[in-house]
């Protein structure tokens, strides 16, 4: 292989690495994946009566633990929170989730949790 393609695979190499740096950087800042976005949106449509879903609900009157609690909690694990989630409790609603709904749910759970 001459010099001059060498060159241009370690471009490549180098531009690759510097975008998925910066789209790392981005969803460290907060950004949400789409599936924790729909999360966050299920969550306000079947969790907020009873649990504070985000920072901005904390310290209101919820019979439930909020959501930054449960996602920094150690025992915390997207396992643990599926099977929280397929489990009937009964000091809540059964909610009947669908695979996908679940998995959104949990992703924005676990995006609360601090690093």
């Amino acid at each position: 292989m001459s010099r001059t393609n060498w060159i241009h695979i370690v471009l490549a190499v180098i531009l690759a690495l510097v975008a998925l740096f910066f789209i790392r950087l981005h969803n460290a800042s907060g950004a949400q994946s789409s599936s924790a976005a729909a999360g966050h949106r299920l969550a306000e449509a079947w969790c907020r009566e009873c649990h504070a879903i985000e920072a901005a609900t904390i310290g209101t009157a919820n019979p439930g633990p909020d959501f930054i609690k449960i996602a920094n909690q150690i025992s915390t694990t997207a396992l643990s929170l599926k099977v929280f989630l397929q489990t009937s409790h009964g000091n809540m609603p059964n909610l009947i989730l669908k695979a996908d709904e679940t998995d959104n749910l949990i992703d924005y759970i676990l995006s609360l949790k601090r690093n």
